[in-house]
């Protein structure tokens, strides 16, 4: 007896090795990418601007550089960016998101302020959340205040956030995506990084925790490594990371265009991968013996 899931038609559609490959999915959709003014951020948002999603972007208090990125996407591609700004951690932050995403949807709201049609369920697509901070504190200086501000600004935030607008997606038929940003400090252990890579490993499992409590949503994690970009920037630059790339574990450094592209893979309307974190470091922790 077959299964009642089973679909014959689209069965007998691969026997005759026709496939569907759907492009630019995310066209008209809202995609919120807090951190989105950064340096990996910003090139999440280019490559989405690119695609025609609608785009709320959250930063915590650079407006110029908010206003700039807003200024570039509007020349290159003709998207409006909806900026909204603060700690995400406070929960007047969180609120200013949902409102945003309400009012990008391109229907009529209802007095409550929820979307009136059934279009509207599908519209509001994803989350990428990218704040943190490398929180460089050497070992000897490590005291309790930066261990509690990391894990507010590597862990609270980004949990909370997550949870309030993963809980609006799994209200919807259609779900939607979270994504969190992590580091590959987050899956191997590497001197110097306590105060940064607990936190955002502890990130990476609350990813899966929350991939358990919801069946609609789909959350993951792309943890980067040494980018030319973003938070290693600086590190890169300094030369910290030229014995990887001297000794062969990398063949460069990595690229914002590296991450954005993982990032999208997950935002995927029809993606059918939850509860994984994708290192994107060029094999570094794989290799770093060399």
């Amino acid at each position: 007896m077959a299964s009642k899931y089973w679909d014959e038609k689209l069965a007998e559609r691969y026997r005759a090795y026709r496939y569907e490959f759907p492009q630019k999915t995310l066209a008209g959709k809202t995609v919120v990418v807090v951190g989105g003014t950064g340096g990996l951020g910003a090139a999440t948002v280019s490559l989405l601007a690119a695609e025609g999603a609608r785009l709320v972007v959250g930063y915590r208090a650079n407006r110029e550089r908010a206003e700039s990125l807003a200024r570039a996407m509007r020349e290159q591609y003709g998207a409006e960016l909806k900026l909204v700004a603060g700690d995400i951690a406070e929960e007047e932050t969180r609120k200013a998101y949902l409102e945003a995403v309400i009012e990008s949807h391109p229907c009529t709201p209802r007095k409550d302020g929820a979307p009136t049609s059934s279009e509207a369920d599908s519209t509001f697509a994803g989350v990428a959340i990218f704040p943190g901070d490398p929180a460089r504190v050497s070992l000897e200086a490590l005291e309790r205040e930066h261990l509690e501000e990391s894990l507010h600004t590597n862990y609270v935030g980004p949990v909370l956030l997550a949870k309030d607008l993963g809980a609006a997606m799994e209200k919807s038929q259609a779900g939607g995506s979270v994504v969190l940003l992590a580091t590959m400090q987050a899956v191997a252990a590497f001197s110097g990084s306590l105060n940064y890579g607990p936190p955002k490993a502890a990130l990476a499992h609350a990813a899966r925790i929350l991939a358990k409590e919801w069946s609609r949503v789909r959350v993951n994690v792309v943890a980067p490594g040494a980018t030319v970009a973003g938070m290693a920037e600086a590190s890169v630059r300094g030369g910290k990371y030229d014995s990887f790339a001297a000794g062969g574990a990398i063949a460069r450094f990595g690229r914002p265009e590296d991450v954005a592209r993982a990032v999208r893979f997950f935002l995927e309307p029809d993606n059918y991968v939850t509860g994984q974190v994708l290192v994107v470091d060029g094999g570094l922790t794989l290799r770093r013996d060399k």
